[in-house]
């Protein structure tokens, strides 16, 4: 059965449906990624990102031996994009120290990141997976809470190498669940960590335009978007976190600024209300019972120490 999304979606939203419409094997990532910046930033120059993506590309295949294995392949990626050389004008990319919580939208957009040649976790993963896949590297976009890698399927090893894009180095899954705190439960239930499918991983570039519609609380268009992602991947934590903050947000649009007192709600709409309230709740149940927690206060103090001391060690 075909998965039909609703009916209110803003029509400019169909450039994104039609991305998670293709097959696995017709998704191209730049493609993905660009259409959600254009709509969050319609100004966006496409063809320019373009050009600059094929510039790199031509950059990292210039490194890379004759007959060279996906392993020597990836090796040339990682040191095109992120060691010092005339490949990258001896200005490889960093980490931002300077938003180092993603608080400025505009950081995670595709062309910013190029032009600065400052990331994030997000920009980051995305910008190495497009290469990654323009390259015919065996990768897939994976999750950790509040955050995005990359993972490599390496033959020799007969196992799936997590690449941390923002450091340009490799991670075991074992870092990832202790710095953040991720449970049994979400390992077994498959929400952080397992490499995603191509359609999946349009769910996460998505992301994206759920913070942007989120942040502008536009309950429809997030709640479209939420459902594209889910209808990819049901156990998407992000997706199903942004939901339930769609129903939140109409709950407050249709009701809570109108009726202040909730008493005061017309018997006629009751139903709808107690419907809304009941649908956020249940939407934050689904992603708490597949092993996704809310941050914690004490986990965003060790982040911001461990920045604190690449800053430091960074002026050295």
């Amino acid at each position: 059965m075909a998965w039909m999304f609703p009916v209110w979606a803003g029509n400019d939203l169909e450039s994104l449906r039609a991305q998670f419409a293709l097959q696995d094997e017709r998704i191209d990532y730049a493609d993905a990624k660009l259409v959600v910046d254009r709509l969050i930033e319609p100004a966006t120059d496409t063809d320019a990102v373009m050009r600059e993506l094929d510039g790199w590309e031509r950059a990292v295949r210039s490194q890379v031996p004759a007959n060279a294995t996906p392993r020597q392949v990836l090796d040339a990626l990682l040191r095109t994009l992120y060691e010092p050389g005339t490949w990258n004008q001896e200005k490889p990319f960093t980490y931002d120290l300077g938003d180092p919580l993603g608080h400025n939208p505009k950081n995670k957009q595709l062309a910013v990141y190029l032009a600065t040649r400052k990331g994030n976790c997000v920009s980051m993963p995305i910008l190495f997976a497009i290469l990654g896949q323009r390259l015919g590297l065996p990768i897939a976009l994976a999750t950790a809470p509040n955050h995005v890698l990359v993972k490599f399927a390496d033959e020799s090893q007969q196992a799936w190498l997590n690449v941390e894009a923002t450091a340009g180095g490799f991670k075991y899954d074992s870092s990832y669940e202790r710095e953040t705190g991720i449970s049994e439960k979400a390992i077994q239930n498959g929400i952080y960590l397992r490499p995603l499918s191509p359609r999946e991983g349009v769910g996460v570039i998505a992301s994206s335009l759920m913070e942007h519609y989120g942040a502008g609380q536009q309950a429809d268009d997030l709640m479209a978007v939420t459902d594209m992602a889910l209808s990819a991947n049901p156990k998407d934590p992000v997706a199903l976190v942004w939901k339930a903050n769609a129903y939140y947000f109409q709950l407050q649009e249709r009701y809570v600024r109108r009726y202040p007192d909730a008493a005061k709600i017309p018997a006629a709409e009751l139903a709808d209300y107690q419907r809304l309230s009941q649908e956020n709740l249940a939407w934050f149940g689904k992603a708490e019972a597949l092993g996704w927690t809310p941050g914690t206060e004490e986990q965003d103090a060790d982040y911001m120490k461990s920045i604190e001391n690449e800053k430091a060690r960074r002026e050295q």
